[in-house]
This record gives structure tokens, sequence and C-alpha cells, in this order.
């Protein structure tokens, strides 16, 4: 695979790259060494591209998964402990068992999300999760990998892509609890 684009949000560009070279240089190493063409399995049973073979969201994490953990980094995983507090009165529950939120790549305090999926999942990763863990003292940078809208063409209907993610990004602006993000677009 090849990036296709680069948005620099909050400054994460310029602090990945001054900071964490290394690191941005694995990731533009696994992205290269994802084969795209092998993931080019899901038979569509939509009804305006029915039969027609669409790369495999699934197909393409797992070769993800594969080329990062090669390399070293780790899937950060952390349990949650919802409070029960904010019930009213004569509602009895617990907390919810075996929560938990993820992070799909950590290394050296870099996380990485791969997001080939609906749009409430690119917003959320940089706009909360990532925060999360670096409030939890996980990560101090993250990038967000997702594909070009050329390539979200060739899935399922409803993935987002990196030119309508980068528009909301800067028409919502930086907050001060946002971390550096490097967002970057990919095409098969």
């Amino acid at each position: 695979m090849n990036i296709a684009g680069i948005y620099s949000f909050k400054g994460g560009q310029e602090v990945i790259e001054a900071q964490y070279a290394q690191e941005l240089r694995e990731v533009e190493e696994i992205i290269a060494a994802v084969d795209s063409t092998q993931c080019r399995t899901k038979a569509s049973r939509e009804k305006t591209m029915p039969g027609r073979i669409l790369y495999n969201p699934r197909a393409l994490n797992r070769a993800f998964k594969q080329e990062f953990e090669r390399r070293g980094w780790i899937k950060h995983k952390m349990q949650c402990e919802y409070p029960t507090n904010y019930y009213l009165p004569g509602y009895a529950s617990t907390s919810p068992q075996g929560a938990f939120r993820e992070m799909d790549f950590v290394k050296n305090r870099v996380g990485v999300e791969v997001q080939f999926g609906k749009y409430a999942f690119m917003v959320y990763n940089v706009c909360a999760k990532m925060t999360i863990f670096h409030k939890m003292d996980v990560i101090d940078v993250g990038i967000e990998i997702v594909p070009i809208k050329r390539f979200a063409d060739e899935m399922s209907t409803g993935v987002s892509y990196f030119e309508q993610f980068v528009w909301d990004l800067e028409h919502r602006g930086v907050a001060d609890i946002d971390i550096p993000v490097l967002v970057l677009g990919v095409v098969e």
C-alpha cells in the first residue's frame, strides 16, 4: 500500500517527525509492506454492487496487525470500571463486567489506530480514544491510518475516508484536550 495523503492535526506531523522519527519510519514501512491485493476477497451483497469483489476491511486489519506485531508494536487494552453513582434512585444496577478500551498498536508512547470502518470510529479514535489513552499515560501522540476516497470506494458502502475526515477536523478545530495526531490516507 501507499500513503496518498497526510494531515497534521494539532501539529501531529511536526511532533512525530521531530520526536518519534523511528516509529514514523516503521509505520511507513508497515504501510508499504501490506499487500492490499491479497485483501480483495469480499463479494458484495449490496444492491448497488451485487457480486462485485471488494477489499475486505477485516483482511486489511489482519494484514496490518501482522506487520505491526512483526515490528514489536503491541495492542494496549485497559479495563473500564464504569461508575454506578449516576443512576437515579430506585434503579438498581451494577457496573457492566468485562468492559474495556483498546488501542490497536502502541510503541514508545506512539498510539496507532487503523480504521477501515464507519466514519464515527475515525472521529472517536482521534477526538476521544487517543485523548483518553494520553490522559491514562499510555501515549503522547497518535497516528490514524485511513483509506482515501478512491480506496474506500472499493469497499462496502459506508466506509469513511481521509478527505471527509480532514474536512471535519479542520472545521471542528483543535481543543485544549486534543493531542498531536498524524492522519495518513492510504491507497491500494
